[in-house]
């Protein structure tokens, strides 16, 4: 019997409700499939402070590290919003993302046909978009350096680095231009060259990376006409490269294109070990309450079977599952709509469960 070891970090907020309907239906998938998913749970991010002191413990990291996949809820609440910079729970993310190596960020952003109306743009925008912004996690502004706080002239003064090195703009292109191939074939790189010299260089090493990938289309757009295009006709796009900060932005932009966050999944990849997280926060106002969605939580399994545990088919059963339900007319309250069934957290999971069973392959 074929073994994968996951680590599985709930973390904060809806993190242990929503990770615990993903666990659920990889349940069924490891029974269908005949493997075993070894799913080992560790503390991160503010649940890891109050524990141990810390966002990030030693061993949490280890456990990461050891394993064949991480599956991560969400970190985060206003209760740690006082604590030193370096104490907060966002740190163990960004600490999970160093440890690993983790420069691939991966964000999905699909329109289910069930859900079009949830969207806030108009139907006929929306309908059939299918795209993946590949956002740059382990340089820009981030993790440049000088930066911090200090006082100059008898004032206080801010400082981040925005940097780049060749080397970390190759790999990511080379990322992009890999899953352009696998799609489209059509990829779109977002700088700000006109003004930040920073993305001249961006640009110059992904136009050159490009020559190793004429099979495809590649094109240059700067980040503010290209936040205004997600909007004005996101149809035209199929895979979109961009750097740290502007990726955090536009991917956050283009997830309103569905009308919820809690349908969005992601990948943070690197050379070994991979990270799949919902694209949403830790949403404290509605913890423990079971009404949170569960479906970018079980959709990032899906991604995990897919890009790290060589399950494509299963990937595309739990994929077919949520579809299934959504056209069932099984909403959580965020996706609610008229003459749709409302249903909890632990409800929704279970549908998408019994789905995964009952599909033909």
């Amino acid at each position: 019997m074929r073994q994968y070891r996951i680590a599985v970090l709930p973390g904060d907020g809806i993190g242990p409700e929503i990770v615990k309907e993903a666990r659920k239906v990889l349940g069924v998938v490891a029974e269908r499939a005949g493997v075993r998913f070894v799913m080992e749970e560790g503390l991160v991010g503010g649940a890891a402070y109050d524990r141990c002191g810390t966002p990030l413990p030693d061993e949490v990291m280890e456990l990461a590290l050891a394993s064949d996949a991480v599956l991560l809820g969400a970190v985060g609440g206003p209760q740690w919003e006082p604590l030193d910079y370096s104490l907060r729970p966002e740190r163990g993310l960004l600490g999970l993302r160093s440890g690993l190596g983790l420069f691939a960020n991966l964000r999905p952003v699909v329109v289910f046909e069930d859900l079009i109306d949830a969207s806030p743009l108009k139907p006929d925008v929306v309908r059939g978009i299918d795209l993946m912004i590949v956002r740059e996690l382990m340089g820009d502004a981030y993790f440049g350096k000088p930066r911090g706080v200090r006082v100059e002239n008898g004032q206080r003064i801010g400082i981040n680095t925005m940097v780049y090195t060749e080397a970390e703009i190759r790999r990511i292109a080379k990322v992009a231009f890999e899953l352009a191939r696998g799609r489209r074939r059509k990829l779109l790189s977002v700088d700000k060259a006109n003004v930040l010299e920073v993305t001249e260089l961006w640009r110059d090493v992904v136009t050159e990376t490009g020559r190793n990938y004429p099979d495809v289309e590649l094109r240059h757009m700067y980040v503010d006409n290209c936040a205004m295009q997600l909007i004005r006709n996101p149809g035209q796009f199929d895979v979109i490269v961009t750097t740290n900060m502007f990726g955090d932005i536009l991917s956050d932009e283009a997830s309103m294109l569905t009308g919820s966050l809690g349908m969005l999944p992601s990948a943070s990849q690197g050379e070994k070990t991979a990270m799949y997280e919902p694209s949403h926060g830790s949403a404290p106002d509605i913890a423990g309450k079971n009404i949170a969605n569960p479906l970018a939580t079980i959709l990032s399994a899906a991604m995990m079977l897919r890009h790290s545990l060589g399950m494509p088919e299963e990937a595309a059963i739990v994929e077919k599952a949520v579809r299934t339900v959504l056209k069932e007319g099984f909403r959580t309250e965020d996706i609610r709509q008229a003459g749709a069934v409302v249903v909890g957290t632990a409800e929704m999971g279970d549908l998408v469960a019994e789905r995964v069973g009952a599909l033909p392959a």
